[in-house]
């Protein structure tokens, strides 16, 4: 009896926390900043050297993604990950760092076919894995590995994607 108890109790709670997030989302808006737009392209760069940052911002990008289109913008968008950071992108290359963080691995493979199947192409720097020991075989299939992750942020910015860098 507890335990439906307080299974219905966590229900009702996240219940009313996605109420209040739906609620914020639209009593604010970014109407001055996106006056005239309406199509924006964006690349991220993102490197970090924890899991709970790492899923925390991937989360926050699917948000974005949203976010312009529900303010009618039409986001193209591009991930690019540098760092560390590509240690956190498969729960197959580090099955201890995998158990220790397996809540922010799951939430990060989450935002990966979130961005996925929102078309945002996510790129992985080969030099990075290579440094941090990620077998690029074992990342999802979403992500494509690249030659370098600088020099891919520097076409897309060629190209009139605005940078938009995340890292800690």
């Amino acid at each position: 009896m507890r335990s439906i108890h307080a299974w219905f109790k966590g229900v009702l709670l996240l219940f009313c926390l996605c109420s209040y997030a739906v609620q914020a989302d639209e009593k604010y808006n970014d109407a001055a900043a996106l006056n005239g737009i309406s199509a924006a392209n964006a690349v991220f760069l993102i490197d970090f050297k924890s899991a709970k940052t790492t899923a925390f911002y991937m989360d926050l990008i699917v948000g974005t993604y949203d976010g312009l289109k529900r303010q009618g913008v039409d986001p193209e968008m591009v991930v690019v990950v540098i760092g560390p950071t590509v240690k956190f992108l498969s729960k197959e290359s580090d099955p201890e760092l995998t158990f220790d963080y397996e809540q922010e691995f799951d939430s990060i493979q989450t935002s990966i076919s979130e961005l996925n199947q929102r078309g945002v192409r996510i790129e992985v720097c080969a030099i990075a894995t290579d440094v941090f020991k990620v077998d690029n075989s074992l990342l999802p299939s979403a992500l494509s590995v690249v030659a370098d992750g600088f020099i891919s942020l520097i076409g897309w910015q060629m190209q009139g994607y605005k940078l938009v860098p995340v890292f800690s």
